[in-house]
């Protein structure tokens, strides 16, 4: 893909953890497709939209090969209008390239990410995502677990530019932590 006005490739960052990773998920029996379990993750993305105050908002792992919305909360009656609430119209939409978004960043630097307005960073502006889905502004943070993996993300986005600001990130990366408790506990009871 080519960011426009750049002329060069935008990259999508070396995952070198991508291995160990899909290898964490399938025996936590994450990311490869919705269980009854999954609606707490819904849940869970639905308390990040409320405490954002953003429209979308996703619990996403992240494999070698694709990313998964194991956790989507999308504004009513939008769900066939765009492309994240297309994903959210049913469970088999819920894949997305590697390549697409800002997960696979925040993923890879194992730290939280701020995207006030995409289009003020040319890295960034480029992603598919911005012209497919509509996506101006992003938050989020990864979801490292007890081993160390980073398993995936939980962020909020929006379709306008956001002032999220240092309490938007606070908040994201307290809502990362807090995400983390909850595959804990489903891990203690898959034992």
């Amino acid at each position: 893909m080519i960011p426009y006005g750049t002329g060069r490739p935008l990259l999508t960052p070396v995952d070198r953890d991508g291995s160990r990773r899909t290898a964490r998920l399938r025996r936590l029996g994450l990311g490869e497709r919705p269980d009854a379990s999954f609606d707490s993750f819904d849940a869970f993305a639905d308390r990040v939209a409320e405490v954002t105050a953003a429209p979308f908002s996703i619990v996403n792992f992240i494999d070698e090969n694709r990313q998964f919305f194991a956790g989507l909360h999308t504004p009513a009656g939008i769900r066939g209008g765009s492309a994240l609430g297309a994903a959210a119209a049913g469970r088999g939409g819920r894949h997305l390239a590697r390549d697409h978004g800002y997960c696979p960043h925040v993923l890879v630097r194992r730290k939280a990410l701020v995207l006030e307005d995409v289009c003020d960073y040319p890295r960034f502006a480029g992603n598919p995502v911005v012209d497919d889905m509509g996506i101006r502004s992003y938050l989020g943070a990864p979801l490292i677990d007890r081993t160390g993996v980073a398993l995936g993300t939980v962020c909020a986005v929006d379709t306008v530019p956001r002032a999220w600001g240092r309490a938007g990130l606070d908040t994201i990366k307290l809502l990362a932590r807090e995400f983390v408790v909850q595959i804990e506990c489903r891990e203690g009871g898959h034992r």
